[in-house]
């Protein structure tokens, strides 16, 4: 007896009845999505398309998933994302906080694989390495703005906060208990990581002391469960109630 037309056309499925892949596939691609939103802004659904090489209405599943999931929100397109057209308003789409977040998850357990693998092949100093490499690749871009407030650690140690502040660290300066001056970060971009790999702060805590041109210690760290990165820094300078500074 032949084949039937119906069963020759079916395609293979897997033990759940989706095709093999399908939903993996599609999680990937919604990833994809995702990042291009996070790196370029808000965007509507045709430049997403553009961008990824697929089709508008493949884009379009994706972006209700994400929307459905509460990763990404949809509003009036105001000239981002592509060339407006005529006709009903083109929405753009941007990230949510929780979209943020799940791309961090994602980026974080990436790089903490990557740090475990670099750890079995070349050791802890290896790892080391890697996060002095880190480091000096953000000291070197601070450093001009640092040098430009002059040879004073307090006003250097200022201008450190400062641009951090503009890089999302939440960064601010205030005196310690002890004397000395305390510089605050209430976000840290690889606390998750650094949770398994303490190099990570102990190099950036290095390059805060090189940029401020005093020593710098570090007292706590959002990675180790407490609520802001903490780097004492000892100057000769102290705070004053009214906000400047005396010696």
């Amino acid at each position: 007896m032949g084949t039937s037309p119906s069963t020759s056309a079916a395609p293979t499925r897997g033990a759940a009845g989706a095709p093999p892949d399908g939903p993996s596939v599609d999680a990937r691609t919604r990833d994809r999505v995702a990042r291009a939103i996070s790196e370029s802004g808000p965007s509507t659904a045709a430049a997403l398309a553009e961008q990824l090489s697929l089709t508008p209405a493949a884009v379009r599943r994706h972006l209700d998933a994400l929307v459905a999931l509460g990763h990404v929100e949809a509003r009036e397109d105001r000239g981002v994302g592509g060339p407006r057209r005529r006709g009903r308003p083109a929405r753009a789409f941007a990230l949510t906080g929780a979209g943020h977040a799940a791309l961090a998850s994602a980026y974080d357990d990436l790089a903490v694989s990557a740090l475990r693998f670099l750890a079995a092949e070349g050791g802890r100093q290896a790892v080391s390495a890697f996060a002095r490499a880190r480091v000096e690749e953000l000291e070197a871009r601070y450093a001009p703005r640092v040098q430009a407030a002059g040879e004073e650690p307090g006003a250097r140690l200022d201008a450190l906060a400062t641009a951090l502040a503009a890089d999302g660290y939440a960064a601010s300066v205030r005196t310690g208990p002890a004397g000395g001056l305390q510089l605050c970060q209430g976000h840290c971009p690889v606390q998750s990581v650094a949770a398994e790999f303490p190099e990570l702060c102990d190099a950036e805590a290095d390059s805060f002391s090189r940029l401020v041109g005093a020593p710098a210690r570090r007292l706590s760290t959002l990675a180790h469960g407490e609520h802001v990165c903490t780097t004492h820094v000892t100057t000769s300078t102290t705070r004053t109630t009214d906000g400047g500074t005396s010696r």
